[in-house]
């Protein structure tokens, strides 16, 4: 075979269409259809978000958060389309690290799979920590106490305890409180205090066998569990509307635009996860015609329940009392009804748990598929011969999530989920337009419906300048009042975005590019500029790692090297 040592060589759909099909015998198990797949979408969205982020969102935004999640369920299907074009034109596993290989290259393709890897283990370290603390409290609900020292992170202990040793008992928050006492009451081997989250790294290890065993085994999990949690949700909306009271939807944007775009990254991350659905293509039986399909209803069912469920929140009480972890069950506390309090309380552990179940579906098939390509070792592309499953891949899985989420506090992931996300959206967006572009969308089975967006993209970006000229008085103050490295440090990201703006008027004028895509690409980078630059240190970090195992191994051993066996 020639060698290619071009960083961005690509593959063709027929190269990665005949790879995955050397692979069926004995490879994975095609038993999934259109309804599973809006299952697996369902369970992967309806999770943490609506259970926890809904309550601060609404609390900053007051009940025209309801519009929010609009905004943003729009944002979400412009990427949706992207990747559900991209799905029915390369039908395998690995989402857009699949799709960004055929759009732009493997030096592309390996960034956006490392930053998946992230996304994903982020993901889950986060669903992992926020179950522990629902199931804890459901535990309690009926009378049964795990000690402290096995449901908190070491260092939210040892931090509780030093507080409490600098300033006294009275200085410390009821969770401090209790980190403290955990701290004293932990058991010592050798002057180390023995704490961690025991039940976050259970119920890893538990969703993590449930994945290894099957595909079937999963789907019939999640479907369970996804028809109990859409009921509650649909109790929740149908029982509290006797409850609401209209007063309390006035003012109905108390804090204004900005106070109602403050929950973006709250409510972006309620939506987080119609991606995944993607990991499962060689699962599925039709996954041209059904991925397509699937993506987009799943969406639709969480818009409508999530908007629903904003109303029946904010006319049930004051929007200023719902900064609260648990909304749900807050509510109904509030007027009495500790029954559905308590309903809710189990019914959000079957939510997570079903949230946690389809992400760690999703990440060792993207391991699985870079290995396929030679990027990382073969150890992980191994199927299980009974299962059907990439076996190695999802035990490191559960390794890689399960550790940290014993041991680390969960503010330290949160808002890292988004970064990965944001990138592997915007490449997706991208790679349509080189789709289009380069005459492949020929072979696509769905496509995304084209507007030409020759004039619209320029003239969308002189709307935007107008509207911020003339009623955009103090943003245009504030970046006046703010020194060059002050712009760099705090709005390089805002910066980015109206670059790209201004780069996306000009191709669309010369190449006719679809509107769709190009929305999907800002409005996602404009969602990307609302992540604080902490989050993108350390991601740019991770990236530093992915390149060095790059360089180190997958440049040399990949298939389009070469010079592989």
């Amino acid at each position: 075979m020639e060698k290619n040592t071009s960083l961005f060589r690509k593959k063709t759909v027929e190269q990665i269409l005949k790879d995955a099909h050397a692979n069926e015998n004995g490879g994975l198990t095609k038993i999934l259809g259109v309804r599973d797949l809006v299952s697996l979408g369902i369970a992967a969205i309806v999770g943490a978000g609506i259970f926890s982020t809904i309550g601060l969102a609404s609390y900053n935004g007051g009940p025209a958060v309801s519009l929010l999640f609009v905004f943003t369920a729009i944002a979400c299907v412009f990427t949706a389309l992207s990747y559900a074009q991209f799905a029915s034109t390369v039908p395998v596993s690995g989402s857009a690290y699949t799709y960004a290989y055929v759009a732009f290259g493997e030096l592309f393709a390996w960034i956006i799979g490392w930053a998946l890897i992230l996304e994903y283990a982020v993901s889950n370290m986060v669903v992992a920590i926020s179950w522990s603390k629902y199931f804890v409290s459901m535990l309690e609900g009926f009378g049964i106490v795990i000690p402290g020292y096995l449901t908190i992170d070491p260092g939210s202990a040892a931090d509780a305890f030093q507080k409490l040793q600098s300033t006294g008992m009275e200085s410390l928050s009821a969770a401090e409180k209790l980190g403290a006492l955990a701290y004293q009451t932990a058991p010592t081997i050798g002057g180390f205090h023995l704490i961690l989250d025991l039940p976050a790294g259970l119920i890893t290890a538990l969703v993590t066998s449930l994945v290894y065993i099957g595909i079937k085994e999963s789907r019939t999990a999640s479907n369970i569990m996804v028809i109990l949690k859409i009921s509650v949700v649909l109790l929740v909306i149908f029982a509290g509307a006797f409850y609401v009271k209209p007063e309390n939807w006035t003012p109905f944007a108390p804090n204004g635009v900005k106070g109602v775009l403050s929950g973006v990254a709250a409510v972006f991350f309620a939506f987080i996860g119609f991606d995944s659905i993607s990991t499962t293509a060689e699962e599925c039986r039709d996954p041209q015609r059904d991925m397509p399909k699937a993506m987009i209803y799943c969406l639709m069912i969480c818009t409508v329940l999530y908007v629903l469920i904003t109303l029946v929140l904010t006319g049930m009480v004051n929007y200023k009392e719902l900064n609260v972890s648990d909304p749900l069950a807050f509510v109904f506390q509030s007027i009495g009804l500790d029954f559905m309090a308590g309903l809710i309380s189990v019914s959000s552990v079957i939510a997570i748990t079903s949230a946690l179940l389809v992400y760690q579906l999703g990440q060792p098939r993207i391991w699985m598929t870079m290995s396929r390509d030679g990027l990382l070792w073969k150890k992980f592309s191994k199927i299980h011969p009974k299962f059907h499953t990439p076996s190695f891949a999802t035990v490191v899985t559960g390794l890689v999530v399960g550790i940290p989420a014993l041991f680390f506090k969960m503010d330290f992931f949160v808002d890292l989920t988004s970064v990965g996300t944001f990138f592997a959206f915007i490449l997706v967006c991208s790679g349509v337009l080189y789709l289009d572009h380069s005459g492949i969308s020929k072979q696509s089975k769905f496509r995304v419906p084209y507007l030409n967006g020759k004039f619209l993209v320029g003239f969308g970006l002189l709307a935007a300048i107008l509207g911020l000229a003339f009623y955009g008085q103090d943003i245009v103050a504030e970046w006046k009042g703010l020194t060059v490295s002050e712009i760099f440090e705090h709005k390089f990201l805002t910066v980015i975005f109206w670059i790209t703006w201004i780069i996306l008027s000009v191709l669309s004028f010369k190449h006719n590019f679809s509107i769709l895509p190009v929305a999907g690409i800002l409005t996602n980078l404009y969602l990307m500029t609302e992540l604080g630059a902490s989050n993108w240190l350390i991601f740019v970090i991770w990236l530093a790692i992915g390149l060095v195992i790059y360089f180190s191994y997958g440049y040399k051993k990949s298939k389009l090297a070469g010079n592989v066996e």
